[in-house]
């Protein structure tokens, strides 16, 4: 069966510069850990743990797209990756809010990062260059 919506986010993935596509799962991080809260703090620990466990995945797939070879921060980086991931099966096990709280400070300022550093890499790529190839190490590791 043909949906339009998963078309759209689908095409809407494969165009993006690696930069735009990392903006966009940190956004979708940010909204998974605030639904699994919500679900938590209403008492439904199976969806808060779907949640949860989504927000593995994209952190999961954070740390297979960075390169840490790339950029002197790099292991960093990785290293905080590693620690959210951690604390975000920790917080689905437990089912603990207060946990995936800890998870959206960390989160929330890493998201702005990676959103300004897009918003400095769209402006200084030229307008008709088109999308980013996906290939390769481009902004901070990320390609």
């Amino acid at each position: 069966m043909y949906d339009a919506r998963s078309a759209y986010r689908t095409a809407t993935l494969e165009t993006a510069a690696p930069a735009k596509v990392v903006t966009m799962l940190f956004d979708r991080l940010l909204l998974d850990v605030d639904r699994a809260s919500a679900a938590f703090a209403q008492g439904d620990v199976v969806g808060g743990r779907s949640q949860a466990q989504h927000a593995q995945d994209i952190v999961a797939e954070l740390m297979a797209s960075l390169d840490v070879a790339a950029w002197d921060g790099g292991p960093v980086l990785m290293s905080v990756y590693a620690y959210l991931y951690s604390a975000l099966v920790d917080a689905g096990v437990r089912a603990d809010a207060e946990k995936l709280a800890e998870c959206r400070s960390l989160i929330e300022p890493l998201a702005a990062t990676w959103h300004e550093a897009a918003a400095l890499t769209a402006a200084a790529a030229p307008a008709a260059a088109g999308p980013v190839p996906a290939t390769g190490a481009g902004l901070l590791g990320v390609g």
